[in-house]
């Protein structure tokens, strides 16, 4: 068993859509990035690849290649996947906390856990996905951006036997 941690952050901004865990949520602001900016996604990304010794999401998708400008990160998570198990390793469980003030995420909650679980090609009850505020403190208090942590383990594959 592997452990990987992962942190993400980005700046709220009129004009985006707010995309969590490869869900759209109904809100005046939404995420500055050159992806989608799904902070969630790209904190659960970043763990997986840690617990597997395979660098970031930055290494991997660069934000200096216009390939990725706009990226439904749904998409960048299916392609962390896949360089998990090449490694040979699958995900094991998957935990992230979403840290903002506004808007509630409870509701939206199910479906942000469904994504993943797909994303990772594994079952939903292998994953969480919570939420704080941090009660009006800092950047994510003043509403000027939301922060992700994320921790995972990943296993070995289970290879067939000839």
């Amino acid at each position: 068993m592997r452990i990987g941690f992962g942190y993400d952050v980005h700046r709220l901004v009129e004009g985006h859509s707010l995309i969590l865990g490869g869900k759209k949520i109904p809100y005046e602001q939404g995420l500055a990035g050159h992806s989608d900016a799904d902070v969630l996604l790209h904190a659960v990304a970043d763990a997986l690849l840690g617990a597997a010794a395979l660098g970031d999401l930055g290494a991997h998708f660069p934000d200096t290649d216009a390939e990725w400008e706009g990226a439904d990160s749904q998409v960048l998570l299916r392609q962390v996947t896949q360089k998990i198990h090449d490694a040979g390793y699958i995900p094991h469980n998957v935990d992230g906390t979403v840290l903002l003030e506004r808007p509630k995420l409870r509701p939206h909650v199910d479906e942000m856990r469904a994504n993943i679980a797909t994303a990772l090609s594994c079952s939903r009850d292998q994953v969480s996905v919570k939420a704080t505020t941090t009660e009006g403190v800092g950047f994510v208090g003043r509403e000027e951006g939301v922060a992700v942590q994320a921790v995972c383990t990943i296993q070995p594959a289970q290879r067939e036997r000839s």
